[in-house]
């Protein structure tokens, strides 16, 4: 979690923790509520934003030790973009907020489903960023 949040720092204005509470940082509920994936999370992300003035939320697991530094950079152009081997790796402009709303509100669960419902771009890494659940994943 530290690589992310470092990459993250450098990049973000605010990082803040979707779905959990964690010792000095902010951490918000997931929205609507709980058990929805990383969609809950995005989805509450992209409402705070909205909410306090962002254009933009760049959304990252914590399981993703090689974020670049410029990733912010890298993914923006027209519209949301995702990176292509992890959809949870994004930059998505803080008005889809409705949008990821309604696709909840219609059962929508799938990170992809919606990225392709608002024409996310899909952009990728080479290496491509890793994905790190346990001590196998890392090379």
């Amino acid at each position: 979690m530290d690589c992310v949040l470092t990459a993250l720092n450098r990049q973000c204005d605010t990082v803040i923790l979707c779905g959990r509470s964690e010792a000095g940082f902010v951490s918000i509920p997931d929205r609507p509520g709980a058990d929805l994936g990383p969609l809950g999370g995005l989805n509450a992300a992209l409402h705070y934003g909205l909410k306090n003035g962002f254009s933009h939320v760049l959304s990252a697991g914590v399981d993703a030790p090689n974020l670049p530094h410029d990733l912010a950079k890298t993914l923006s152009g027209d519209g949301p973009a995702i990176v292509q081997n992890q959809p949870v790796i994004g930059l998505w402009p803080t008005p889809l907020a409705n949008d990821l709303e309604a696709f909840l509100n219609q059962k929508g669960r799938a990170l992809y489903g919606f990225a392709e419902t608002v024409g996310a771009r899909r952009i990728a890494f080479d290496p491509p960023l890793m994905n790190v659940n346990s001590p196998k994943d890392l090379p």
